[in-house]
């Protein structure tokens, strides 16, 4: 609606989680980088945790362009499964396209394919997000199919990522045997205020322009985000959509101020 009027050739503010518009802010390199170290080093099972709106689903799959052509993925969303059918996206998401689909032949037909993975050179990825909603049952499931290995190295390389409560439930001792096997823990947590501005600069300039900001209004930005990446996105998004909406490209702190008060 607004980018012809700021000269943008995309919407610099989505909250879906596009990799192209990827901040690298000093938190989120540290993370990206323990992860490709856990996977390059076929460590087994990694773990990626922080708060809502953070970028961990943005992290993942940044992680997957850094990875392509070097690994096979299959990344599940919204593992809402129960457990046949979590293996059977997980194939599916392989590219393995399940045969007869009893647990026992879906295991089989995923262990056949990480071997001819490994034998390739390549590396076998499985991402589930969101994967605080992931059952006890499940996450059991996820320990067992992390216990495919040579005699030298995992064949399937696991990222859990989710919100704080993952790490919590993690920590209950039904789930022991899981937790001993995480090889590499990273938390993100929400941009400082100094790099407010940078990540705002950094994804107009993705979409094509810089757009003049006054420093003030990064304040507000920030005193109403907190440096969640996500409420960023939904302040600077509504505050270009009000500067078209009044015809002008004066994005200051009180139309920021106003913006605020609208998504209060």
């Amino acid at each position: 609606m607004y980018l012809d009027y700021f000269g943008l050739k995309a919407y610099p503010f989505n909250t879906t989680a596009n990799p192209d518009f990827f901040y690298e802010s000093r938190g989120h390199e540290e993370a990206l980088a323990a992860l490709l170290y856990g996977i390059n080093e076929r460590k087994g099972i990694l773990v990626l945790t922080g708060e809502v709106g953070t970028g961990k689903t943005t992290v993942c799959k940044a992680l997957l362009n850094r990875l392509e052509g070097k690994a096979k993925s299959s990344l599940i969303l919204n593992p809402y499964f129960n457990q046949n059918q979590l293996l059977e996206a997980i194939l599916e998401d392989f590219g393995v396209k399940p045969g007869h689909k009893s647990k026992l032949n879906m295991l089989n037909q995923l262990n056949r394919f990480l071997i001819e993975t490994n034998s390739s050179g390549s590396a076998a990825v499985l991402i589930i997000d969101e994967a605080q909603n992931l059952s006890a049952q499940q996450l059991e499931q996820i320990r067992l199919l992390s216990n495919l290995e040579t005699a030298q190295e995992k064949l399937l390389q696991v990222i859990l990522s989710g919100q704080p409560e993952l790490a919590q439930k993690l920590n209950k001792h039904n789930l022991r045997q899981l937790k001993q096997r995480i090889s590499v823990k990273c938390s993100l947590s929400p941009l400082k205020k100094e790099e407010v501005a940078q990540y705002v600069s950094h994804r107009l300039m993705k979409a094509g322009k810089q757009i003049e900001i006054a420093n003030l209004s990064f304040d507000i930005i920030f005193d109403f985000s907190q440096g969640i990446p996500r409420l960023i996105n939904m302040l600077c998004d509504r505050a270009l959509l009000c500067g078209f909406a009044r015809n002008s490209k004066n994005l200051s702190p009180d139309l920021f101020g106003e913006c605020v008060k609208e998504l209060q």
